[in-house]
């Protein structure tokens, strides 16, 4: 036996209900989203480059290393400055990005 109305008008209006109660949900999910959106920490970009890259010592010479967001502590003190185009060029070609800061997720690329 099932639970619901055998006739069509009561369906009908059990549909509507269902939809009315459904959207209802919705809109209190929209909101509390909204809500914990806004309480979320937003990272603040730091003074200085958006982003570095940092080089290793080889030899005596600077050997490219990784791309880094301007405030990653794991890029060292032996980096240069990137702008956002500059930054991505490397990792497009295949450069390593820093696993704890990802500018490649910074910047929108795909690994």
């Amino acid at each position: 036996m099932s639970e619901l109305p055998p006739d069509l008008p009561r369906l009908r209006t059990l549909e509507t209900w269902l939809t009315i109660s459904l959207d209802r949900v919705r809109a209190r999910i929209a909101e509390v989203e909204t809500r914990e959106a806004a309480l979320r920490p937003v990272r603040q970009r730091p003074e200085g480059p958006g982003w570095v890259l940092s080089y290793l010592r080889e030899r005596g010479r600077r050997v490219p290393d990784s791309v880094h967001i301007g405030d990653c502590r794991m890029a060292g003190k032996n980096t240069d400055p990137l702008t956002r185009d500059e930054a991505r060029r490397p990792l497009n070609e295949g450069m390593q990005a820093c696993a704890i800061c990802r500018p490649d997720s910074d910047l929108g690329i795909l690994g």
